[in-house]
């Protein structure tokens, strides 16, 4: 029967861009103007059709006929409630992310941020409080909500790895880190508009050649780590992250900066840093002011570590500490004749080069001072590294001896920021330095040479001999915490250089032919590795699955300084101190950290009779010392900000170039690691600003209602497997796994379009369940939720192929009732005044036989 054109009526066709609930008809001439409102936009769309035009026209009537498939209407239903979860259950991301998040987690995203219409926030808690895992729900909620498609992280280098793998391992969410080489290879397009999801490095982006492009794409979500880093000391002295942190501001509705760090107890310079939230808000410091006289700042929340605590205890009800106690101790050892003699000969040649270095205000007398700098650091690992370091040299040299070369140019800016690169980049910058301190005259190369041929003649022959009292000291340290004994006593041993390295997993493993090893299972991480997943071996991740399941040891560079979680171990030695104190607690970061039940114990390595090692031994003692009478670990979160990272390699540069003496170095760490400087932001009035107590009661008492309120696994299981067939799927299974198969080609379209929102939808499923717990005993399970694109495709399918029935209506039976009732769904919406919807709702009409109306949950 051919349903007539009336006002009211739904009409679909190839003339329309979608359907359309027609509003006017008006015969002009032979023709017929059609007008009406989109159903999916709610745009007024009006056009003139002939005769053939109006034949071809699917239409529905504007009253119901109750005949449509009454499955495929309560499917649809089902779908569009299903869409809006996030609007019943207040904790929404628990239920579709692999994170059980803490209480102050939870309250920081749902109670303070969340809620605000425009995100401009500062989140600022101790290191170590999951600010990636808050970063984590706050995107999976506004996506959800469909107020985000775009998204930005921009972090320091080192850290990049780290936030790609949380986001992808915790929330299914795939970033692309934005590189040079992606800028470079880029002809005739802009790659931050290509991409939907980026990471990128913030000292690389700060570059003005990579501004120019950044400052042509538009993002809905910009979040910043580290955000410190960007700060100014005066509005006429902006630094280029400062600079990059006001473009970026400018270029999104939703910011978020995260930091350990957020001011340096200085109110004006706190101003200028918050510009980046509102210029207006805090355009004088006056603003700021006022905030701290009534304590109170919506757009900051900061909560220390020693406040934070788990969920309490089902049966004592009692919540613990997040952190457990660590102790530091220091494993002082002295060089004994043979080596302190090679280390006063190799002193020697870095002072001599080093003097010539500082006549020398070129880029390449830079490269020397920084490159005889590192072979001292090298020396303070191991002689095994100063060995292979100085051969290396005096290969270069010989070779260029033989065969010169045009002088290498080099950028002496690549040396700034070379404590924030990740490693594998660090080790291309310092060959750079490396080849570019190489002299060029012949004469020049001669001298050099007959100065390290000695040298390196020295350090083979000490490890001929086996002369190392650092390792002797090592094997004594083992002994005393039961390594040789006790093989489910896991040591994370951290070095800064691969040398040291492979001689370290020599000697504790199996070492070699005619020098056998300790015996120990030893795995190892290293820049040079890829980062790869936990199956493939030589990955980082692999080393990490390795290390938990199988070996005893594990051997590290500052590649496992970021991103590694190894909380199942508690005993940790710093074979070498790093130059940067900063890196001290990154390194601690990965066995102290939630989720470790063991008090920790950390060893740090120190040459008491060298003048590195007794500089060293000062600053930690002091650092110590400042943490005891504080009483806090955020001594060494705000350390960078009072003794910056390359403060100590500039020190030892003026040492070994004759410029400073060795007492007045020790005096003047003495000086820089001040309590009163670490008092003045630990104790700041801008601290009271921020730190609120955590209400614990009321999240349980949330998260309890969320817990009513939350899709349980049977509800997404029953959805999916009907309506998985009108999706196209064949799901074959039994128990809670499924195979899914081949996704056909109709629902790989729908996939494309909502990629932006859920990400890629992929080509086949073979295991998938719907039950997060299942992922305990199989973690490569396919976990299948709202906001998978698998689940929302299909979902998606069965709302566009259901809109016949649900015009049409269908007749439902209802054993317990006697009276005929009609039922009206309804999706409501609450926009802001640009135009965004806010939140949504779907609910139910009732109207009885009797002219009564009573609202109904769409569960009905």
């Amino acid at each position: 029967m051919r349903v007539m054109l009336q006002i009211g009526g739904v009409v679909e066709g190839t003339a329309f861009p979608e359907p359309v609930r027609v509003v006017l008809t008006q015969p002009v001439g032979k023709k017929l103007k059609v007008g009406g409102r989109g159903l999916r936009s709610g745009q007024y769309i009006e056009l003139l059709l002939d005769k053939t035009q109006v034949d071809s026209l699917r239409i529905s009537p504007p009253e119901p006929l109750y005949d449509g498939d009454a499955s495929t209407f309560r499917l649809a239903i089902e779908a569009a409630r299903l869409s809006l979860a996030y609007e019943y259950d207040p904790y929404f991301s628990l239920s579709i992310a692999r994170v059980d998040p803490l209480p102050h987690q939870l309250e920081a995203i749902y109670h303070n941020i969340l809620p605000s219409p425009q995100i401009r926030f500062l989140l600022a808690d101790d290191a170590g409080a999951g600010k990636t895992i808050m970063a984590g729900l706050l995107l999976k909620e506004l996506k959800a909500r469909g107020l985000v498609q775009r998204t930005l992280v921009v972090t320091p280098a080192n850290l990049c790895f780290q936030w790609q793998r949380e986001f992808r391992d915790r929330f299914r969410e795939r970033f692309d880190v934005l590189r040079g080489v992606d800028l470079r290879s880029a002809y005739g397009t802009n790659p931050w508009q290509d991409k939907s999801q980026v990471l990128t490095s913030m000292d690389w982006a700060k570059r003005d050649e990579v501004k120019e492009s950044l400052a042509r794409a538009e993002w809905d979500l910009i979040i910043i780590d580290e955000a410190h880093h960007m700060s100014a000391s005066d509005p006429e002295h902006k630094t280029e992250r400062y600079q990059l942190g006001e473009l970026l501001s400018q270029k999104t509705d939703h910011l978020l900066l995260l930091t350990a760090t957020p001011h340096k107890g200085d109110p004006a310079n706190f101003c200028l840093f918050l510009q980046l939230l509102d210029k207006d808000v805090y355009g004088d410091v006056r603003s700021l002011e006022d905030a701290m006289q009534r304590n109170h700042a919506p757009f900051y929340l900061r909560r220390t570590k020693e406040a934070l605590v788990t969920f309490p205890d089902t049966n004592t009800g009692e919540a613990r500490k997040l952190f457990t106690h660590r102790e530091v101790r220091t494993a002082r050892f002295m060089l004994d004749g043979p080596e302190f003699e090679f280390y006063d000969a190799l002193t020697r040649y870095i002072q001599n080069q080093s003097i010539r270095a500082a006549a020398d205000a070129s880029a390449r007398g830079r490269a020397i001072g920084f490159t005889m700098a590192m072979y001292q650091r090298r020396f303070a690992s191991s002689i095994h590294a100063a060995r292979r370091s100085l051969e290396r040299r005096l290969e270069k040299l010989e070779k260029r001896l033989r065969r010169p070369e045009a002088v290498v140019p080099f950028d002496e800016r690549r040396l700034e920021d070379i404590d924030e690169l990740p490693e594998d980049e660090v080790t291309q910058v310092v060959d750079e330095a490396e080849e570019a301190s190489l002299p060029a005259e012949r004469r020049a190369i001669q001298e050099e040479i007959a100065d390290l041929r000695p040298l390196v003649q020295k350090a083979r022959d000490l490890e001929a001999r086996e002369v190392s009292t650092k390792l002797n000291k090592l094997r004594e340290v083992l002994s005393d915490q039961n390594i040789f004994g006790d093989p489910k006593t896991k040591l994370l041993i951290f070095t800064e250089h691969k040398d040291t390295l492979d001689y370290l997993v020599e000697r504790l493993g199996k070492g070699t032919k005619d020098r056998p090893g300790w015996g120990l299972k030893v795995t190892q991480i290293h820049g040079g590795m890829p980062i790869g997943d936990r199956d493939k071996p030589g990955t980082r991740l692999y080393a990490e699955r390795e290390f938990r399941e199988e070996a005893q040891v594990m051997a590290a560079t500052e590649a496992a300084g970021e991103g590694i979680n190894l909380q199942f171990c508690w005993l940790m030695i710093n074979y070498d101190i790093p130059w940067n104190p900063m890196r001290l607690e990154q390194r601690m970061g990965r066995i102290h950290r939630y989720g470790q039940e063991h008090d920790c114990l950390i060893f740090n390595f120190v040459a008491g009779n060298t003048r590195e090692g007794q500089v060293l031994e000062t600053l930690l003692d002091r650092l110590w010392e400042i943490r005891k009478e504080l009483g806090t670990d955020k001594v060494f979160d705000v350390v960078g900000e009072i003794f910056p990272a390359n403060m100590l390699e500039r020190y030892f540069r003026d040492l070994y170039a004759g410029r400073t003496t060795f007492q007045s170095l020790l005096d003047r760490v003495v000086k820089d690691v001040d309590m009163e400087r670490f008092q003045r932001i630990t104790n700041s009035t801008l601290e009271g600003l921020a730190k609120r107590e955590l209400n614990l009661s009321a999240i349980v008492g949330r998260t309890a209602e969320a817990n009513e309120r939350r899709l349980v696994p049977e509800t997404v299981e029953d959805f999916f497997l009907q309506a998985a067939p009108i999706a196209g799927l064949s799901v074959k299974g039994k128990g809670s796994v499924f195979n899914v198969g081949r996704v056909p080609r109709p629902l790989l379209a729908v996939g494309e379009r909502l990629e932006p929102r859920f990400g890629p939808l992929g080509k086949e499923y073979r295991s998938i369940t719907f039950d997060k717990r299942n992922l305990t005993d199989d973690p490569t399970l396919e976990w299948v939720t709202p906001g998978h694109p698998l689940f929302e495709a299909v979902r998606e399918q069965t709302w566009e192929r259901a809109q016949d029935d649900l015009r049409r209506g269908a007749l439902f039976y209802d054993l317990n009732r006697t009276q005929p009732a009609r039922l009206e769904v309804y999706a409501a919406s609450v926009a802001d005044g640009r135009g965004r919807t806010i939140h949504r709702r779907l609910f139910v009409v009732e109207a009885d036989s009797n002219g009564g109306f009573r609202v109904r949950q769409p569960t009905i």
